[in-house]
């Protein structure tokens, strides 16, 4: 695409989406063109005052033949993501999608098979990789700081008593939290890490027992060059939210928490021994880093380049999720299938 100047729609105007219209404004090759959403409450009109696009519907449909869209970010609940993706995907447009892909495998490998026979972009906005803290961790990893991988762990523990969503959308028995939440945790360690190749898991049901899935869920992974790896995920859990990440290596540590002002690193010195203090990096991470997520899509727009974040990343974050929710229905560990490149 040669243009230098896209018209932006943005599908969904829950609490979420203000991240993505701030990002849009934020960028200077993007108009905030359209926004959409089909909810009964005020939020379109509220953020159409708010944000002044030119175009404010409740019907998406209205906006997938229209010929002054170039981009659209999907910012809807999770089961929706589908049909909208493949909608936009036929039109032309170039889709930024929210994170998780999708709920199921099957639905993203429509999704990709849809994006490969128009030839238009399909990015999955996995925003942790957009965090301060967790793109320094990498850096850090990648360049030997700790030398090599042996465990790495993170967690996602947010409490969604009365956070159901609007109409109940959390509330749905193919949504686990290990799914809609948990995603994160798992996609920053296959980004770290590389690819699991086998989960077992365990879940229990304590916390939201009026919703139809489990709340709680512990599973252990095994990465590529022998490294094991946990993630935690809970959506009932009392406490604040965390996202609190361990990586341990033959040489050092890194401690860090998803929101923290600081990082923790360990290393050994040169005869061998740990520093009894160890360095703290300062930070101040962005939590919902849809700016710079924005920014990078149009970029690689511009530019011709592939996507930051492919929707094959996308796709095998949620097979990993789906394969850890398998586990722990069988009580026995599974094997991880991913999607084709």
């Amino acid at each position: 695409m040669s243009k230098k100047n896209f018209n932006v729609a943005v599908i969904g105007c829950g609490a979420i989406a203000d991240f993505h219209m701030q990002g849009v404004l934020a960028k200077e090759e993007c108009t905030l063109y359209a926004i959409c959403d089909n909810a009964t409450d005020d939020r379109l009109e509220r953020r159409t005052k708010k944000y002044g696009p030119q175009v404010a519907v409740k019907d998406y449909r209205e906006l997938v033949n229209d010929p002054k869209v170039d981009i659209v970010i999907i910012a809807t609940p999770d089961k929706t993501h589908k049909e909208m993706a493949c909608a936009f995907l036929r039109a032309g447009k170039q889709v930024l999608l929210e994170k998780p892909m999708a709920l199921t495998v099957e639905e993203c490998d429509e999704m990709r098979k849809v994006e490969k026979e128009t030839g238009n972009r399909l990015m999955v906005g996995q925003v942790v990789r957009y965090n301060e803290n967790f793109k320094r961790a990498k850096s850090f990893v990648d360049l030997g700081a700790i030398g090599e991988l042996v465990f790495v762990e993170s967690e996602y523990a947010h409490d969604y008593k009365g956070s159901r969503g609007y109409d109940d959308w959390r509330v749905t028995p193919e949504r686990e939290g290990m799914i809609g939440g948990g995603c994160h945790a798992v996609d920053f360690l296959r980004w770290v890490a590389g690819n699991p190749t086998e989960v077992f898991a365990y879940s229990t049901h304590k916390y939201l027992t009026d919703w139809p899935v489990n709340d709680t869920t512990i599973a252990v992974y095994k990465f590529p060059n022998e490294v094991i790896g946990k993630v935690f995920c809970s959506i009932g859990v009392k406490r604040d939210y965390t996202m609190r990440t361990c990586l341990y290596g033959t040489e050092g540590t890194i401690i860090f928490e998803s929101r923290g002002k600081e990082i923790k690193l360990y290393q050994v010195d040169k005869q061998g021994k740990f520093y009894t203090v160890p360095k703290i990096i300062s930070s101040n991470p962005v939590g919902h880093n849809m700016t710079a997520e924005i920014s990078d899509f149009v970029d690689a727009i511009i530019a011709g380049k592939p996507n930051p974040i492919s929707s094959v990343e996308g796709a095998s974050t949620v097979a990993v999720c789906r394969a850890t929710v398998e586990s722990a229905k069988l009580g026995a560990p599974v094997q991880i299938v991913y999607p084709e490149d």
